[in-house]
């Protein structure tokens, strides 16, 4: 296979496709967060992951998974959740059976954040999606992130 391969061209043509939908999404969404909650997508993106533990069996992640869940690397997560818990919205404490481990929760204030932020996010995505579905390159990447939100 060679740089000017069709094959090759047409994957690296798909991935800018992608590539440029993300930006324009995360953008868009980053914008409504910021103006209205005083969030970036990562915080939210962050307060939704961690909002979603619970006190059952592997129900609390360590960071190493928080950082998997929002794509940034384990220092980046690490200097989010100081910045949230800053500012009231998250807490760390040890965790109960590995005094090494220590487990992030989200506060009252975090919850209360995160309920009000989230329809915000979800016109936002909804409002960037439509926007790119008017550009023929990316209406299938649309549609497909449309369908995997679609119930079976």
């Amino acid at each position: 296979m060679t740089a000017t391969d069709p094959a090759l061209t047409g994957l690296a043509q798909g991935w800018c496709a992608l590539s440029l939908l993300h930006g324009r999404i995360e953008a868009h969404i980053e914008r409504a967060l910021q103006a209205r909650h005083d969030l970036s997508v990562r915080e939210y993106s962050l307060l939704d992951v961690l909002s979603r533990q619970h006190d059952g069996e592997g129900g609390h992640l360590r960071m190493h998974q928080v950082a998997d869940s929002v794509v940034l690397s384990q220092s980046a997560t690490t200097r989010l959740v100081s910045r949230l818990e800053d500012r009231g919205l998250l807490s760390r404490y040890l965790c109960p059976t590995d005094r090494r481990g220590i487990y992030t929760n989200v506060s009252e204030a975090g919850l209360e954040l995160l309920a009000e932020a989230r329809p915000t996010n979800d016109a936002a995505l909804r409002e960037a999606l439509d926007e790119a579905a008017g550009n023929p390159g990316l209406t299938p990447l649309v549609d497909a992130v449309e369908s995997l939100g679609a119930p079976a």
